[in-house]
């Protein structure tokens, strides 16, 4: 945490989506230590699965991943939660593709690997953006 940043009252909600066990792990245990409530999914149908159980208000989402393209996963999340706030991370010389998620609803992406303090402040972006429900 900045010096002179206030912790915020109630913890964003955030969903990472992410095929790469450790490095789902690795974020989340340091995005928990800074006063987020995260969720992991380390499959499109485990993302789905944990839409269904409990509301986020975020979701980093990779998208390149095993099983299903993150296009297709960002369609379904849109479906299942069309509130979502969806950030995407992209590799691989794929900005098309992330172009692509934006025009399907993504808020914004981000290239991976990225700074920690660089998706922090791009979740807090977005998180102001939310449309309020």
């Amino acid at each position: 945490m900045r010096k002179n940043e206030k912790r915020p009252s109630t913890p964003i909600r955030l969903l990472l989506i992410d095929d790469e066990v450790d490095y789902v792990n690795v974020l989340s245990n340091r995005l928990s230590k800074r006063n987020f409530d995260v969720g992991k999914a380390t499959s499109g149908a485990e993302a789905f699965q944990m839409l269904r159980k409990r509301d986020f208000d975020i979701a980093v989402l990779d998208l390149k991943m095993e099983d299903m393209d993150g296009i297709e996963i960002l369609k379904i999340l849109k479906k299942i939660a069309p509130e979502l706030v969806v950030i995407m991370l992209t590799g691989h010389g794929s900005a098309e593709a992330a172009r692509e998620g934006i025009r399907q609803g993504a808020y914004d992406y981000l290239t991976k690997p990225c700074e920690l303090d660089e998706l922090i402040d791009k979740i807090k972006e977005a998180h102001g953006h939310q449309p309020a429900g």
